[in-house]
């Protein structure tokens, strides 16, 4: 028997349940850990990938567990994953098999909802299979689901976690250079949204390159470019630079978008940027966020920036509309941002630790409503 080693330990808050599933006719594999559910029921997207470990699931239902209690929603923290490709031509039948194997759980545990490698089109996929419009978000506004974007709500709050950040740096937003490594729907969102307001975007990257331009540039080329070829290394702008270069430009603000772990002890030294935001989960290593606080780099850490994803999923789930969802997203980030400040300002903590503060706090007082906490 071969034994599988994951860098998780369990402790107070979790995890629940850690569920494997296979199914051999399809050959689907995925994971299913409910972390936390004393908010609620667990609530956190399906991610799609074919190196997928039960140790990144792991890590992510934890950060859902403090997302949700951040953001103040009456839901548990939970994550899903499918060990696959999502352009494998079958994805459709690995799909459905996911879903019939946690038939069990979905929806009156966990409800399914979209992360990396999943469209509205495999929410409505679960739901056909499951018949019932209760087993995910993100589903077409046919199937009962709110005409938003996910992601891209997702991106609407980071980029007002951004501007708050920016009053606390004295930045103004406006004019304020920014970069944004990571081009797929966060990271183009990101631009999308700075761009928007006021803010000059000097470099992007995706898998493929990076592009560059001091003076700023063309948001509206960059994202047509990559809407119609996957790519940006099509798009007519200044320079192309090396990948991975973008995160060492001369900037003011600097947006990750793309994988965990990008910043590390031993390339932070090379950060300029005055501000970084974690728009991408577990973006910066413990060594990198202590250098940055330091060195009074003003940072936000992923689940207090970006989740207007699960905020819009919620709205969904109580039958509210997309301006709802947008105008809840942007009220409770820009809210959650500044309380996370407040305490870093008043009693000298780094931020992840404010909002770790503020988020346990939540978690903490529902365990012990349900008993479920251990003096």
């Amino acid at each position: 028997m071969k034994r599988v080693y994951i860098d998780f330990t369990p402790d107070d808050f979790g995890p629940e349940k850690v569920i494997t599933v296979y199914d051999p006719k399809t050959k689907m594999q995925g994971y299913l850990v409910i972390d936390n559910t004393a908010r609620g029921l667990g609530k956190g997207g399906v991610r799609m990938q074919p190196n997928l470990k039960l140790e990144d699931i792991l890590r992510l239902a934890r950060t859902m567990t403090w997302k949700n209690a951040a953001a103040d929603l009456p839901l548990g923290g939970a994550k899903g994953g499918i060990i696959a490709d999502p352009k494998d031509p079958n994805r459709e039948t690995v799909i459905r098999a996911y879903a019939r194997a946690l038939a069990s759980y979905i929806p009156n545990h966990y409800v399914f909802g979209l992360d990396m490698g999943l469209s509205e089109s495999d929410a409505a996929l679960v739901v056909d299979e499951l018949g019932d419009p209760k087993a995910s978000t993100g589903k077409p506004e046919s199937l009962g689901g709110i005409p938003y974007d996910e992601l891209m709500i997702t991106a609407y709050g980071v980029v007002e976690s951004v501007d708050v950040a920016c009053q606390v740096a004295e930045i103004e937003l406006k004019g304020a250079r920014v970069v944004i490594q990571g081009f797929g729907a966060v990271g183009k969102g990101a631009a999308y949204y700075s761009h928007k307001k006021g803010a000059i975007v000097i470099a992007v990257s995706d898998s493929r390159g990076a592009v560059w331009d001091p003076q700023g540039l063309d948001i509206d080329h960059l994202l047509e470019v990559k809407n119609k070829t996957g790519s940006i290394r099509n798009t007519q702008c200044r320079k192309e630079i090396s990948l991975g270069e973008e995160l060492f430009l001369d900037t003011d603000i600097l947006i990750l978008c793309a994988s965990g772990d990008v910043i590390t002890g031993e390339n932070v030294d090379r950060i300029k940027a005055q501000i970084v935001v974690e728009g991408a989960n577990f973006a910066t290593t413990k060594e990198a966020r202590n250098a940055l606080y330091e060195r009074k780099v003003v940072f936000v850490p992923d689940f207090i920036a970006n989740s207007g994803g699960v905020i819009a999923a919620y709205t969904e789930m109580t039958a509210g509309t997309a301006s709802q969802a947008i105008e809840r997203t942007r009220n409770t980030i820009r809210k959650n941002t500044s309380e996370m400040f407040r305490i870093c300002r008043e009693e000298g903590l780094p931020p992840l630790e404010a909002a770790m503060r503020i988020a346990r706090e939540r978690v903490i007082m529902a365990m012990k409503a349900k008993g479920m906490w251990k003096e």
